[in-house]
């Protein structure tokens, strides 16, 4: 019987919360009812891995682990499983209900850090745990803390993603964190999912800006579109569209390479 009466009374004070801060919080674009939070969920996914030109972008988007099905409701699930459009709607939504960073790690950036020798999931794994640090500062204003972080792991082996996350993650209570990392995670966790929709915004909206700079619009920046492949074959080597090659991407190596036509020869 007490625990019944103490479920309804915690419906009744979350509700009340939503009903009194709603407004003002969504304007000030926190979240929803940071004032009643107590267990916060985030989720970590990224955006442009697997491009030949720009930045490759890491959301992370933290909300209370009460919005889990709503975000179910709303439609949120694997940024490349919806529309443009959509995913600007969805976008908009998610930057009022939760926290959110964004992590952008330019061309530039993954030319120099794989230079030196450090993988790309080393680099996601540094990344994510700034992001983290960011976020966990701003959730500290507020009295509230992560109790569990989701994460899509690059790792074939999700544990190792974990392990590096952690080797990098210097916050405070940073031991009682509880990760989640699997593969495909966006697929299974909402607030993940919610985090790669963040970053594919960001993302195509950074590839969009390097069009304008570049004055030609060179496809979606995966080497697997032929509009993107024909464009870097061609101008790999134009002064402006150096900061945007990622030179250390193997895909990009092999399309810097000359073409040999041997058939004339036989």
């Amino acid at each position: 019987m007490q625990k019944a009466i103490k479920r309804v009374a915690r419906v009744l004070r979350i509700k009340r919360c939503r009903g009194l801060f709603l407004g003002a919080l969504i304007k000030r674009s926190g979240f929803s009812f940071e004032r009643c939070l107590n267990i916060i969920f985030a989720g970590c996914d990224e955006a442009g891995r697997g491009c030949v030109l720009g930045s490759l972008v890491i959301g992370i988007f933290a909300a209370d682990s009460d919005w889990d099905s709503q975000l179910r409701e709303m439609g949120v699930k694997d940024s490349k499983d919806i529309s443009p459009a959509r995913r600007e709607v969805l976008a908009e939504k998610l930057r009022k209900i939760g926290k959110h960073v964004l992590v952008r790690i330019s061309a530039e950036e993954l030319t120099e850090l794989m230079t030196k020798g450090i993988s790309l999931n080393e680099i996601e794994a540094i990344k994510i745990a700034d992001g983290l640090a960011v976020l966990q500062g701003e959730l500290a204003l507020k009295h509230n803390e992560f109790s569990k972080v989701f994460v899509d792991s690059p790792d074939p082996i999700p544990s190792k993603f974990e392990q590096r996350i952690r080797k990098y993650l210097k916050i405070k209570g940073a031991d009682k964190i509880k990760f989640v990392c699997e593969n495909k995670a966006e697929n299974k966790f909402p607030c993940v999912a919610a985090a790669s929709i963040l970053a594919k915004v960001d993302r195509d909206s950074l590839l969009e800006e390097i069009k304008k700079k570049v004055g030609t619009n060179f496809g979606s920046g995966y080497s697997s579109d032929p509009v993107t492949a024909q464009y870097v074959r061609e101008h790999h080597a134009d002064p402006i569209l150096q900061p945007f090659l990622r030179h250390r991407w193997e895909t990009v190596k092999r399309l810097k390479s000359a073409q040999v036509d041997l058939t004339k020869y036989f």
